[in-house]
């Protein structure tokens, strides 16, 4: 899969389509779902152009990955799902069901998730 520039989440970086902000920074926004499958769903995503981990995590500048990670416990926090707990997902490629080609987490919670896989 190769970048789509016109992806929908690089409308949202660029500010063409205006999210529901959780988090942002110079180098990471979050914002939730719009279409939410448990009580919190939020999305993370890098600001620069990756299309999946696999691509970030073999070309991604080490302040990229530094404030990838970083974001994770500070949009649970904002979420209040920090100490209750909370699934964070990526999908990558056709087999993992990756719908929009720009990497972005997942984080459910909120309530239980269930099991993993079934």
């Amino acid at each position: 899969m190769t970048y789509d520039p016109g992806n929908i989440f690089a409308k949202i970086i660029r500010g063409e389509i205006p999210p529901k902000k959780i988090y942002e920074d110079d180098k990471v926004l979050a914002f939730h779902d719009i279409s939410p499958k448990k009580k919190v769903h939020a999305l993370i995503i890098p600001k620069g152009p990756y299309v999946d981990a696999t691509v970030f995590g073999e070309s991604a500048k080490e302040d990229e990955i530094v404030a990838l990670v970083r974001a994770v416990p500070k949009v649970a926090e904002a979420l209040g799902i920090k100490e209750s707990g909370y699934r964070l997902i990526t999908n990558i490629g056709a087999h993992g069901h990756q719908e929009v080609p720009h990497l972005h987490f997942h984080m459910l919670g909120g309530e239980p998730v269930g099991k993993m896989v079934e």
